[in-house]
C-alpha cells in the first residue's frame, strides 16, 4: 500500500507517529531511504555540482531522518507522513520530461502546471507545517537528539520547499 493508503486503513497510525506502524511500513520508509541513496549517487555521478547541490542536500536530510527511523524502528509513522510529499513528486517530475520534451507551450505543461501547484500546497507546504507543529507539540515526547535532528530537517526542508514553489510560479505563472 502506497503511504497515504496507510492512515485510512491504520487510523491509530494517526495518534502515535513513534511507536505504531502496520505492517509493511518499515519496509517502505527502508525502501524510500534506498531509493534516496540511489538517487543521491546517481546525481553524483551524472550531474554537475552546482546544478544539483540542492536535491543532494534535500536527500541527505531524509536520508539521514528516515535512517534513523529504519534503524530505531520508530518514528516510521512521522516518516510516512513525510512521504505524502512525494505525491508531489509525480507532477515535478512531468513537469521536467515536458521541459525535455519542449513542450512548454502545450495544454498539457499548463494544467500539470495547475495540478503541479496545487499537490504542492496541499502534499508539501500543508504536509511539512503540519509536521512542523506536530514536533513541537510534541517536544516533551521526543528524545532531545532525536528533537534536534527533526528540527534541523524542518528548518532545512521547509524553507527550500518555499524556495522551490516561488521559482514554480515565477517559471510557470509570471513570464
Amino acid at each position: 500500500n502506497p503511504s497515504p493508503c496507510r492512515f485510512c486503513l491504520h487510523p491509530g497510525l494517526s495518534e502515535d507517529l513513534v511507536g505504531t506502524h502496520p505492517p509493511g511500513a518499515h519496509s517502505l520508509v527502508a525502501v524510500s531511504v534506498g531509493y534516496f541513496l540511489e538517487d543521491f549517487v546517481d546525481m553524483l555521478c551524472n550531474q554537475k555540482l552546482h546544478q544539483s547541490w540542492e536535491l543532494l542536500f534535500h536527500h541527505s536530510v531524509v536520508i539521514v531522518c528516515f535512517g534513523i527511523a529504519v534503524l530505531l524502528h520508530q518514528y516510521i509513522g512521522f516518516a510516512l507522513v513525510a512521504l505524502l510529499v512525494e505525491i508531489n513528486s509525480i507532477f515535478l517530475h512531468l513537469r521536467q520530461i515536458l521541459l525535455m520534451a519542449n513542450l512548454v507551450h502545450t495544454t498539457c505543461y499548463r494544467l500539470n502546471s495547475i495540478i503541479n501547484l496545487g499537490t504542492y500546497v496541499v502534499f508539501r507546504i500543508a504536509t511539512l507545517a503540519w509536521m512542523t507543529r506536530w514536533l513541537f507539540l510534541n517536544r516533551e515526547n521526543v528524545p532531545p537528539a532525536t528533537y534536534a535532528v527533526g528540527t534541523v530537517g524542518m528548518a532545512i526542508m521547509t524553507p527550500m520547499n518555499i524556495i522551490l514553489f516561488y521559482r514554480l510560479l515565477r517559471s510557470d505563472f509570471f513570464k
